[in-house]
């Protein structure tokens, strides 16, 4: 299944973020520092609001196709589950999401000087590839835990996937100081990445069968 497609509602969720936060600077006062400060922290909560937004607008549209995939099948059944959609879904918002830190960090490592060398912290560049990895992660469980919240209309499993995916984003803002971003966003990591698999129909048997290869 195609991943850019999926790619593009995130695009898109993020230029939207992107308009809504550009005009709020350019409408306010640009010499106010702490403004200035809290605009970016409400352009990132409404990036965060938007992709949610794109991803659940995305399961309609998704819905819909897989109607029509059922009622032109032989058997009235669509080739792809929901559960692969939910999995492409989210590995699709991950990796693109993933993508844009990775070139935020790369224009960095550019120059001028050398990170770390006016007192700012060394760890910048792994503490940001942990980072952009545990994103990928969360971005591919959320969209399990998301797609089975529409499809089984548990509309709480909807609050706490953007609950947390708020919770990650306010955590960055926390940078450099590593320690109380990073850790937070690996515990979430884990207890999304738990609830996804049982979400799955993953279990304890199952990894037992599986690392015996039967």
């Amino acid at each position: 299944v195609p991943l850019f497609p999926r790619a593009f509602f995130w695009l898109v969720s993020l230029l939207l973020a992107s308009l809504i936060w550009f005009i709020s600077v350019h409408l306010s006062d640009r010499e106010d520092a702490r403004l200035q400060y809290g605009l970016l922290i409400f352009g990132a909560a409404v990036s965060v609001l938007l992709q949610e937004a794109f991803r659940f607008a995305y399961f309609k549209l998704l819905k819909k196709a897989d109607e029509g995939l059922a009622l032109i099948s032989e058997d009235g059944r669509s080739p792809i589950s929901l559960r692969q959609m939910a999995y492409v879904s989210g590995l699709s918002f991950g990796i693109i999401s993933g993508v844009f830190s990775v070139i935020n960090i790369l224009a960095d490592s550019i120059g001028p000087g050398v990170v770390g060398i006016h007192g700012d912290s060394p760890y910048y560049f792994i503490t940001s590839a942990f980072l952009t990895m545990a994103l990928v992660l969360l971005h591919t469980f959320w969209g399990v835990i998301f797609f089975d919240a529409c499809e089984r209309r548990r509309y709480w499993r909807l609050g706490l996937v953007v609950a947390t995916h708020l919770l990650t984003s306010g955590l960055t803002f926390l940078n450099p100081w590593y320690e109380a971003s990073l850790v937070p966003i690996f515990i979430i990591t884990f207890l999304m990445g738990l609830w996804a698999f049982i979400t799955a129909g993953g279990s304890f048997r199952n990894i037992l069968k599986c690392l015996s290869c039967k």
